[in-house]
């Protein structure tokens, strides 16, 4: 393997959790007032910080969102998160061919991380190596994330590999030094595109990527 350490993203590379989220958000926003749908939410939602959605949906309603809205959001996502995740197809196959240290950097609190990854059975494959945005106050674009968890596991960028699904997330390992690889859905195929970024199709398709 030509990498001494690889870094996950978390929703939409490890678990499936991006329609549970999406869907939740759609159901809020509509409750104050915007008009938006599930198709508008993949669009326009999918990899985006929660703090920059929530600015969105100020955007489109024209009023400040109630002071319990993130705490809202993370209590219905988080029972649905319980009963409905399911890991990305393939990945735990995956996870059991790589045989060097592995860590997660997400834009998520790190209790979702962990809930999440729990609730999948996938956090044995990762330990305490589970990194948020939220610890360290910067969201991607910006680097710092993945730069964190890199020197948190004692490597650096150019010996690690980052495996993400959204721009935001490719940009900043890009802007930090790092090989990344592009995990391509429909919605992020032309982007992915444009930035001649290295992809695969199917997650059984990763470890030939890895060699």
């Amino acid at each position: 393997m030509k990498y001494k350490c690889i870094l996950f993203d978390c929703d939409g590379v490890l678990v499936d959790s991006e329609e549970i989220s999406n869907r939740v958000l759609v159901e809020m926003a509509n409750a104050l007032g915007a008009t938006i749908d599930l198709e508008y939410a993949v669009t326009h939602l999918t990899g985006v910080a929660l703090n920059q959605i929530m600015k969105h949906f100020e955007e489109l309603t024209g009023a400040a969102l109630p002071e319990d809205f993130e705490r809202e959001f993370r209590r219905r996502t988080f029972e649905l998160f319980k009963t409905d995740l399911k890991p990305v197809k393939g990945i735990r196959e995956v996870l059991e061919q790589i045989q060097v240290p592995m860590g997660v950097a997400s834009s998520g609190p790190v209790e979702k991380i962990r809930l999440n990854l729990t609730s999948t059975r996938l956090i044995d494959k990762f330990g305490d190596h589970l990194f948020s945005c939220y610890d360290i106050g910067k969201w991607k674009p910006d680097p710092s994330i993945f730069l964190h968890a890199a020197r948190s596991m004692g490597f650096e960028p150019h010996e690690c590999v980052v495996i993400e699904d959204s721009l935001s997330g490719v940009l900043a390992a890009r802007n930090g030094g790092f090989h990344v690889l592009g995990f391509v859905n429909p919605h992020n195929r032309e982007a992915f595109e444009r930035e001649q970024v290295e992809v695969f199709f199917d997650m059984s398709e990763l470890v030939a990527h890895l060699q």
